[in-house]
């Protein structure tokens, strides 16, 4: 896609890929949204990459074909079915890259909807600005009571620190990260695919790849999108855990930090540890509160102010705070010790065909 194509030039080729393993729950309502873009058809190509899901997802989204091409009488399906043999994300993003003919390329989770206006709004952005990716806010909901609280804890401040995707931002502008990215083509033949060894936070670490390469990344609110929390406290201990653990791989993969608020959970944990073994050795039981003290305040009156809104909330609030720290930094000191231990693995340099 030309950096400086006129208004009224020819819609871009856009190629969303959708990597999914096991989303029987949510790839119905996924596909849909993306089928329901007022972009033009005849511009848009969808390629769902499955690991080798055994819930019943790869004969939804079959049946999601078979019904397209039904209705559009045309023995081309509109969404091409591919496999990930290797289950993991980032194959499966890089098998898409592969296939991909697009000019513009988006990635969309089997774990959330976007807008209507989704795909327009990521070309109009790329089109106005001179970033390389763009993206947009990401709405969390819940569908239980757990899932709902987890979903604000993980769009507030306190819970996940000051993410512009995830708590929101009002006025458009450059960022270091976004969820559900609409890139140019040439990103990836510059930097190179998803690295494949990052079962989690692939995305961060190419889109760090890309702003150390002189990329520029832009968020923008007219592009929506919603997600689908963890629906209990130990699925979302798993997935931040997770996170902790591989954003040490990140960090030791592009020599650099990131954020510093990737820290913090680390430190807090340490600290909180630290302060533990201090009591233990000088019987002093109150030094733990040196570092708990605090902490159990901050979390309260974080949880106060967004349970306002909705008081029933308030109970579990606190909880998953403490859930969303102690996970990450877990696995981020987990992680120390874990990656110095294994050789680096290289990306994959030209992913797409």
């Amino acid at each position: 896609m030309p950096d400086d194509a006129p208004p009224d030039s020819p819609a871009p080729f856009v190629t969303i890929i959708v990597p999914i393993r096991n989303e029987a729950h949510y790839i119905a309502g996924s596909l849909r949204s993306v089928l329901a873009q007022d972009y033009p058809a005849d511009r848009m190509e969808i390629l769902v990459v499955d690991g080798m899901s055994d819930d019943g997802t790869r004969a939804i989204v079959q049946r999601i074909i078979d019904d397209r091409r039904e209705a559009i009488g045309d023995d081309r399906p509109a969404i091409l079915l591919l496999d990930n043999p290797a289950r993991t994300v980032p194959p499966a993003l890089n098998a898409g890259l592969h296939h991909a003919r697009g000019e513009v390329i988006i990635r969309v989770d089997g774990h959330c909807v976007i807008a209507a206006n989704y795909v327009r709004c990521c070309v109009a952005a790329l089109r106005e600005t001179e970033a390389d990716c763009v993206g947009g806010p990401m709405l969390t909901i819940g569908k239980t009571y757990i899932a709902h609280v987890i979903a604000q804890a993980q769009s507030s401040r306190f819970g996940v620190g000051g993410v512009a995707f995830r708590t929101g931002r009002a006025q458009p502008g450059y960022v270091d990260t976004v969820a559900f990215g609409a890139y140019r083509r040439a990103v990836f033949e510059r930097i190179g695919g998803f690295d494949e060894e990052l079962v989690r936070n692939q995305d961060d670490e190419l889109n760090f790849r890309l702003t150390q390469a002189g990329g520029r990344i832009w968020l923008d609110p007219s592009i929506r999108s919603a997600y689908y929390s963890r629906a209990g406290f130990h699925s979302l201990w798993h997935q931040y855990f997770q996170y902790g653990l591989y954003k040490v791989r990140v960090i030791q993969k592009r020599g650099a930090v990131p954020s510093w608020r990737h820290l913090v959970p680390a430190t807090f944990v340490l600290s909180l540890m630290g302060s533990m073994i201090l009591a233990a050795i000088t019987r002093k039981p109150g030094v733990v509160l040196s570092v708990a003290g605090p902490y159990a305040v901050a979390n309260g009156l974080a949880g106060l102010l967004i349970a306002r809104r909705e008081w029933r909330m308030l109970p579990l609030l606190s909880f998953a705070f403490l859930v969303l720290h102690l996970a990450y930094g877990a696995g981020f000191l987990w992680g120390i010790g874990y990656w110095s231990r294994v050789p680096l693995k290289p990306t994959v340099k030209k992913p797409c065909g």
